[in-house]
């Protein structure tokens, strides 16, 4: 005998405006206009400014304004992705208070890496898939597609399945519906200093310089470099991405504590992002913060006797 199909469960007023605003952040574009954003923000403007240093510097155009610009906006927008995209609302390696939150995801937004929600996405579906099928820039199918090639999938991800916890942050959703307007202020604070060649160097050339710090983390730390410890993936501790990524370069300690706020385990592995989060704690502006288990870390070492030096922890 047939039973009665059951009413469907009903969805809350606050249940629904989650949907409805997640749906705003990731939804579908057609497959050409999708295409031609990633090329228009990942590869034309950035160039364009790139383009636009170079010949500034071969007719000796620079000025000291221009390289304030390029570094402070570097750090600021790198410190966003690398604190605020990456540590705090992917991972949850820390809590905060919302402004700090707010500030920290506008910075990011300012990097133009993608609306925060899209971002976490993504980078949690790389963990779920290291390095194998579904890994959305897994070094398996080339540097170029670590490097630049999966960010034409970028939109494909869903964020209900992957970044689950970020639906019910208000925050970060407003930060990533709103993704275009700091996108514009990226660019213009450094025009209203310095004009044209203030938007080269702290906009357009600014933007190239992080962008590809971010994904040398896809592409080359997962090709060149240290694993002291032992993961289900390639991943790898790289000096010099570790230096210019602001910390995030410490990649195989990454993968494999993806938890903790500090990626640096060694006094020498240069973790800004870490040591600013410290500094965060002690001001009592950041709490929960996570740390390792000193057991796991000795425990994960590939050979815990006979490590080299730069793999050891604690010693």
């Amino acid at each position: 005998m047939d039973r009665p199909l059951s009413a469907p469960a009903a969805i809350s007023p606050r249940e629904s405006r989650s949907r409805v605003e997640i749906e705003s952040v990731s939804a579908p574009k057609s497959f050409i206009i999708s295409k031609l954003m990633t090329l228009l923000w990942v590869f034309l403007l950035p160039c364009i400014g790139a383009v636009g240093a170079v010949t500034m510097i071969v007719q000796n155009q620079v000025r000291p304004l221009h390289l304030v610009l390029l570094v402070t906006g570097f750090v600021a927008t790198g410190l966003g992705v690398t604190i605020g995209y990456h540590r705090l609302l992917t991972h949850q390696s820390f809590a905060t208070h919302p402004i700090i939150k707010a500030i920290l995801l506008v910075l990011g937004s300012m990097a133009v890496e993608g609306p925060a929600v899209m971002w976490v996405a993504n980078h949690m579906k790389h963990h779920a898939f290291s390095d194998r099928d579904g890994d959305p820039h897994t070094p398996t199918q080339g540097i170029v597609h670590a490097h630049w090639g999966w960010l034409f999938r970028f939109s494909d991800v869903d964020p209900t399945q992957y970044a689950a916890h970020v639906v019910e942050d208000r925050v970060a959703l407003w930060i990533s519906r709103t993704f275009i307007i700091w996108v514009i202020l990226g660019y213009a604070v450094p025009y209203f200093i310095a004009g044209w060649e203030g938007l080269i160097w702290g906009g357009l050339f600014r933007q190239f310089f992080v962008q590809n710090v971010t994904f040398s983390v896809n592409s080359v730390c997962h090709r060149w470099g240290a694993r002291p410890f032992k993961t289900t993936d390639v991943s790898r501790n790289n000096w010099v991405v570790g230096i210019l990524g602001l910390g995030e370069g410490w990649h195989n300690n990454h993968h494999a504590f993806p938890a903790s706020a500090f990626h640096g385990m060694q006094w020498w592995e240069f973790d800004i992002s870490g040591r600013i989060i410290r500094m965060l704690e002690a001001l009592k502006l950041a709490w929960n913060v996570k740390r390792p288990d000193p057991r796991m870390l000795e425990l994960r070492l590939f050979e815990p006797a006979t490590a080299p030096a730069y793999a050891r922890i604690g010693k």
